[in-house]
């Protein structure tokens, strides 16, 4: 016997629709790339999208075909967002922070027929352009006013197209499992791999994000997505923005402290999200200029671990910051730093080492620890594994790419990543199991020896790395960036260690530099660092 509901196949068209329908006058604002800000509404942007179809469509863009952005955070990207989805297309936002033999190995891989580029991006690509068979035309994000001479082949005005164009669009009709998006991982080792979206896996995930244990959001707030759009699609924002009627503000190119602290304040911004690095950056600048946060009051943090006293930063600036862990096959969020009614009974220390750990996962993911046999772990947070996932928005496999690894066993995804779970199920990643540094027998976790040296006073950044050694075999080495106008000698910085970690544990050699390699998706690029400072 089966239940008498009514099937509504969860849609990207059905968020817009929603979104125009039931808070169709609550204000999307943009920094545009040329400059200004743009203001605009939910029904407004509703309305662009449907004529941003209709152009689509008299290109000759077919259901199930690759459309890649290559853009900023701007009202302009979120209108593609939609649009591309919800006429059956696929949406392939391109990450250019990724080398330019990576940025046409993906074009190429996912067949893209359409790039929707932003005037930042126009040189890139008029290098890249001969390498780009698959592209039919290239469509600048841009009015006819600030379009570039360009040597790009086929190129289109957006805002001609969408002048052209008619705002009536019937949105196709679908099963939910249609691919929506598409996103590939920064390729660390080896070429980048896509990872598929599906419609209802995107749904579930930006509702997902709105739970009170993640973002909390709602249509009190004002929404500020720092991540780009073009990773990991925002971590889903632009679309849980839309299902809860909260107030955009989309931050364009301008990513300094100055400019988001300026945001932040003059917009009402309540909730914003993004990973560490911008985070420096803001409360530098808020440090230096006495500058407030005005009405925040909630920071999501992801994509790399938290230092300490980065919580602390926050907390004196009255903002609450939740730390979350995932990855692009996970759409991404996997956990969420989020306190129980157990934790809060707890001392303030207690509370405090849960609050470092990334969290516990939202209905909709499971997650086990294995050893090295496969054998699972147990959740007493002292016993560390393979960290494996499953759920509704986790890929089963790659697109366009036949035996991974990581899916090795039927039904789990196997993230790469070391850690431990406890028995209220916070999640604390010790470590990529690729750099974990193997010493006499013991393994030390280079996260681990990152936090103890962010603890520093003077230490703004920190990366641990393992070095050949011929009686230990590796021997961990910390390379660590200060602060602005701060002090310290590597001894000094080395001895700071005594006593926080095992003696074994201790860094045998701390390199003071001016700046740490980052990959596409703002993680320290640790294999940089061994050829650099390791010989490995």
């Amino acid at each position: 016997m089966f239940g008498q509901m009514m099937q509504m196949p969860l849609t990207i068209s059905a968020v817009l629709d929603f979104a125009a329908k039931y808070h169709g006058e609550v204000e999307i604002v943009s920094r545009m790339v040329e400059g200004p800000l743009h203001r605009y509404d939910y029904a407004t942007m509703a309305s662009r999208a449907r004529r941003l179809a209709n152009a689509l469509s008299r290109l000759g863009i077919a259901r199930g075909e690759r459309v890649a952005t290559l853009a900023w955070n701007t009202h302009r990207h979120v209108e593609a967002y939609f649009a591309i989805s919800s006429m059956g297309a696929v949406c392939h936002t391109i990450n250019p922070r990724l080398f330019a033999e990576q940025l046409a190995y993906v074009v190429n891989h996912a067949e893209d027929r359409l790039l929707f580029v932003d005037l930042t991006f126009v040189p890139m690509l008029e290098k890249l352009a001969d390498q780009l068979p698959t592209v039919r035309g290239y469509v600048v994000m841009a009015n006819r006013e600030h379009m570039p001479v360009s040597t790009l082949p086929n190129i289109l005005c957006y805002e001609d197209l969408l002048a052209a164009a008619e705002d009536f669009f019937p949105w196709p009709e679908f099963d939910e499992n249609t691919a929506a998006s598409l996103c590939y991982t920064s390729g660390t080792t080896g070429d980048p791999k896509g990872v598929l979206y599906s419609h209802r896996s995107t749904v579930l995930h930006a509702m997902t994000m709105i739970y009170p244990d993640v973002l909390g959001l709602s249509a009190c707030d004002a929404l500020l997505p720092v991540v780009p759009m073009f990773h990991v699609n925002a971590w889903g924002l632009p679309y849980s923005a839309a299902m809860t009627g909260a107030k955009l503000v989309l931050p364009g190119p301008r990513l300094d402290g100055a400019s988001l602290a300026a945001l932040i304040r003059d917009e009402a911004v309540t909730v914003t999200a993004g990973v560490p690095t911008v985070w420096f950056n803001l409360l530098n600048h808020l440090d230096q200029s006495g500058d407030t946060l005005g009405a925040l009051e909630l920071v999501v943090t992801g994509g790399s671990t938290c230092p300490a006293w980065m919580f602390d930063a926050f907390n004196r600036h009255g903002v609450r910051i939740v730390h979350a862990w995932g990855m692009t096959e996970t759409s991404p969020l996997g956990t969420a730093n989020a306190s129980t009614r157990a934790t809060m009974r707890m001392s303030y220390d207690q509370q405090r080492a849960i609050q470092l750990k990334q969290g516990r996962p939202p209905f909709g993911m499971d997650l086990k620890i294995v050893d090295g046999e496969n054998r699972p772990l147990p959740h007493d947070g002292a016993a560390s594994g393979a960290l494996k996932v499953r759920g509704p928005w986790v890929c089963d496999g790659y697109f366009r790419h036949e035996g991974s690894q990581a899916h090795a066993e039927p039904g789990w995804f196997d993230t790469g990543d070391i850690a431990t779970i406890d028995s209220l199920g916070y999640v604390q990643i010790v470590d990529r199991a690729k750099d974990v540094i193997k010493t006499g027998g013991e393994w030390i976790s280079s996260i681990d020896l990152e936090n103890v040296a962010l603890g520093h006073p003077a230490v703004r950044e920190a990366a641990a790395i393992a070095r050949p050694h011929a009686k230990w075999g590796e021997r961990p080495v910390v390379i660590v960036v200060l602060k602005p106008d701060a002090e310290a000698a590597p001894a000094e910085i080395r001895a700071f260690f005594e006593g926080k970690v095992g003696k074994c544990f201790e860094p045998d050699e701390v390199i003071i530099t001016d700046a740490l390699p980052y990959n596409a998706t703002g993680k320290v690029m640790k294999a940089e660092l061994r050829m650099r400072y390791a010989g490995a």
